[in-house]
């Protein structure tokens, strides 16, 4: 069976959050992480047939969902989990709020890796805990853990490390001896892991295969939550539907009851879609992966011959998301040069870098609407 990744859809004038921000404006928009593409035709038709019921009450997982989740990390990842370990939550941002709060005080201290996703530093300050981060390093053409630095960022009210695997925005897989590495500093200095693995089904690089880090160990698992969600794979964020992983009883009972009264319920229409998605969708998603992979190297080699004073460091090893240097454009405000010649990256100060240094592209487009910001980069670096 094939499938379509390269129809144009319009989404302009639509309720789509990522084309409305330049609503009245020629920009591209290749910022937020969400994609272009329809979702699979299994979600679909999961979806119209749901509808077609016509009744859309309030919902809880049957056990058909459940063993969709179970059974695609086993079949995915070889990690043997059960349906028990799962708390149903409307999103991932969520989760990481209810993780604060959760498993840190008023003060507390949770500590995570920059650059990255920003929800991960503006969670623990929703609620009044602080966060703190440790820099990565780049040697030797990769993105590494500054393990010294993480060291000296723990203090004794450091109550929670936030991991990113995949990485976003680096497009990093983390390896089983940085895994391992990391579970240990965990362990040695008493903190409760919460490993954001959203992208886990978008690893580009073949030869690298996802490691939950909850599936390294009891000991680790004893202190873990991992938060999964088929929303960035399938391309249905939209329809509010991520799940908590939690092994241990008292672990997923302090999480629950800080979802009490303020996290909203998984609706009917999510639970179809996550469970098409992890039953049905397989061949689905390894034709999406061939179209990034084949994204990611035109991307590639698009920067490297035309695009002067733009460099991608580090190999792109998973999601759709590229995270560009442009230090050596030398702009002041690198986001809106590009916007006013017509494409829309996200900045990367968001995400902890410096200012004027770091931009996300976000290639979940089609060949053609890549092509042409592409183009339009190309026009700017020559205007600047």
């Amino acid at each position: 069976m094939t499938f379509d990744f390269e129809t144009p859809h319009v989404r302009l004038g639509t309720d789509s959050q990522k084309w409305q921000k330049y609503a009245s404006r020629d920009i591209l928009p290749l910022w937020v992480a969400d994609m272009d593409f329809k979702s699979s035709p299994s979600i679909l038709a999961a979806l119209h047939a749901r509808v077609d019921e016509g009744i859309f009450g309030y919902s809880r997982p049957v056990k058909s969902t459940v063993d969709a989740v179970v059974d695609a990390c086993a079949r995915n990842y070889g990690w043997q989990i059960d349906g028990s370990w799962i708390v149903w939550l409307p999103g991932l941002v969520c989760g990481l709020n209810v993780t604060a709060q959760a498993f840190a005080q008023s003060g507390d201290a949770v500590l995570t890796l920059t650059p990255v996703y920003p929800p991960f530093m503006s969670a623990p300050k929703n609620s009044a805990r602080v966060s703190t981060q440790a820099p990565f390093v780049f040697f030797a053409g990769r993105w590494e853990i500054d393990w010294a630095a993480l060291e000296r960022a723990v203090t004794p009210r450091t109550k929670l490390f936030y991991l990113c695997n995949p990485h976003n925005p680096l497009a990093r897989v983390w390896r089983r001896d940085e895994l391992t590495h990391l579970a240990e500093f965990c362990e040695r200095h008493n903190l409760v892991l919460c490993a954001d693995e959203i992208h886990c089904d978008l690893i580009l690089d073949p030869t690298l295969p996802h490691i939950p880090a909850a599936s390294l160990s009891p000991a680790l698992a004893a202190r873990t939550l991992t938060l999964m969600a088929p929303s960035k794979t399938y391309n249905v964020p939209g329809l509010g539907t991520s799940f908590a992983i939690i092994s241990d009883p008292t672990l997923r009972a302090q999480f629950v009851r800080a979802t009490a009264g303020i996290v909203a319920e998984v609706t009917c229409l999510g639970f179809t879609a996550c469970e098409a998605a992890y039953r049905d969708s397989e061949p689905w998603r390894q034709a999406l992966l061939t179209t990034l992979r084949g994204h990611r190297d035109f991307l590639l080699d698009f920067i490297a011959r035309e695009l002067p004073g733009i460099r991608v460091e580090a190999p792109i090893e998973a999601t759709y998301l590229a995270w560009l240097n442009v230090t050596d454009l030398g702009l002041a405000d690198p986001i809106a040069h590009f916007e006013k010649h017509g494409v829309g990256l996200s900045d990367g100060t968001y995400f902890g870098a410096p200012p004027g240094h770091y931009l996300r592209l976000n290639f979940g487009c089609t060949r053609a609407t890549l092509t042409e910001a592409l183009r339009r980069m190309k026009t700017a670096i020559a205007a600047r």
